[in-house]
């Protein structure tokens, strides 16, 4: 590449069908021996090489994984040609079987088309009550905290908080204490699967336990809204699938425990993460918090724009859709450079938000680039926490409005006083913060 081009982008006019430019082997072995993360070898294929660099990761692919982070050829592989650049296999499929977002082609599409009605428009709407419940469900867990002066754990929190809207979307339900344990089991094989065995049998095996607990609450579960039993919030999601049985033979037990599952994982742990990221985010930019609280009164749209600007700039720090792998279909020409059949490459929006060629002062939390014209940059390749394109996450409005409700009960009164943080991230399906987070409330 040329040595004026900017991190991230490319290198100017590339002349069509170039090779991608790839990292030098010797500092990939020397990645390898310190025992790094794959988001450093990715950080530093980027700086280097620009938007479009390949590297040799030793999986035993056809060649070097190509990495993506230039907005142009993000907006490429994802929304312009996804037909080209598809989902090979999830990291968790032995947890969420064929659910959606594991299921590719015409099965990928029919399932995504039963569900993309209920996280739109007039579906979201039949959610707010129970959102609303939860929120202040976990309102009142804080307070009683602050009464106390408990230490407590800030993402178990969040985690709770999440599960409990999830699994009141579900089943209509609110979350017991016995089905919040049985499905600790979720974020313990979660947590475990960057490092089980490469063969599944053996990696299906580690967890085995965890996985029968799981499966035991999804069927339960299944067979209490099959017979009919509604909560207090009526029919939730779960009942859409079992509707769907009526007519669509597809949809089996196992397909039906799978989306379940699917939902259960997407719809939570994202969510907790993103929301114990922007607690610790703000117990380092106090001033972030006074500037949203101070947007407007409670209920105003200012008040609520404002927060939601919090949770937009929390997820460009952590998108959770951090990594999003695919396979090259066919032959390719990506921004110039040539792609061939087979090749494994990785959009990477982690880096693509954290890059100075891209977002001005991007190590800098700074909520107002949502709320300012002008400030974010244009193209939409630049900003993509849920992905993009077709496979795109059903599920963006619903956290947004679950995220941005319980902020507003929560960031007026409470503020967490950290005892300590963790040192960095944890990358598994989500960039989690990688330890605990104690805390009592002020």
């Amino acid at each position: 590449m040329s040595t004026d081009a900017r991190p991230g982008r490319l290198p100017g006019p590339v002349p069509a069908d170039r090779r991608v430019p790839e990292l030098d082997p010797a500092l990939v072995a020397e990645w390898r021996a310190g025992g790094g993360e794959p988001i450093d070898l990715f950080a530093l294929a980027r700086e280097r090489l620009g938007g479009v660099a390949a590297v040799d990761l030793g999986t035993g692919s056809s060649g070097p994984t190509v990495l993506v982070t230039a907005p142009e050829a993000v907006r490429h592989v994802l929304a312009l040609h996804p037909d080209r650049y598809v989902k090979r296999s999830h990291r968790a499929r032995l947890l969420i079987g064929d659910g959606v977002l594991a299921a590719t082609g015409d099965a990928w599409q029919r399932q995504r088309r039963l569900l993309q009605s209920q996280f739109t428009g007039p579906g979201m709407r039949r959610y707010e009550r129970r959102i609303a419940g939860a929120a202040r469900t976990a309102a009142e867990r804080w307070a009683g905290y602050a009464r106390t002066g408990r230490v407590f754990d800030v993402g178990e929190e969040m985690r709770r908080f999440a599960l409990d809207t999830i699994w009141r979307s579900l089943t209509g339900h609110p979350l017991d204490p016995g089905t919040e344990r049985e499905l600790g089991a979720v974020a313990h094989v979660v947590a475990e699967l960057p490092s089980l065995p490469a063969d599944g049998g053996a990696a299906r095996g580690a967890v085995a336990a965890e996985l029968a607990r799981i499966d035991a609450v999804a069927s339960r579960a299944i067979e209490a809204a099959r017979d009919g039993t509604a909560g207090p919030d009526g029919p939730g999601l779960l009942h859409v699938l079992l509707d769907a049985a009526g007519t669509r033979p597809e949809y089996t037990d196992r397909l039906i425990r799978d989306e379940l599952v699917t939902l259960l994982v997407a719809g939570h742990e994202t969510t907790a993460s993103t929301l114990t990221w922007l607690h610790l985010l703000l117990d380092r930019n106090p001033g972030a918090r006074e500037r949203a609280l101070a947007a407007g009164p409670e209920g105003s749209d200012g008040r609520r724009r404002a927060v939601q600007a919090l949770v937009h700039e929390t997820l460009r720090f952590y998108p959770s859709a951090w990594i999003l792998p695919r396979s090259a279909a066919r032959d390719d020409v990506l921004c110039g450079y040539r792609i061939a059949a087979g090749t494994d490459v990785v959009v990477c929006p982690y880096l693509t938000h954290r890059d100075p060629g891209i977002w001005e002062d991007p190590g800098r939390f700074d909520p107002e680039r949502f709320t300012v014209p002008g400030r974010r940059p244009a193209d939409p390749g630049s900003y993509l926490p849920f992905g993009m394109g077709p496979r795109a996450c059903l599920g963006l409005q619903f956290a947004l409005r679950e995220s941005t409700v319980l902020l507003e009960h929560l960031l007026p009164d409470r503020t967490p006083r950290f005892r300590s943080v963790p040192d960095g991230a944890a990358y598994s399906i989500t960039v989690r913060p990688g330890g605990p987070t104690p805390a009592t409330l002020g």
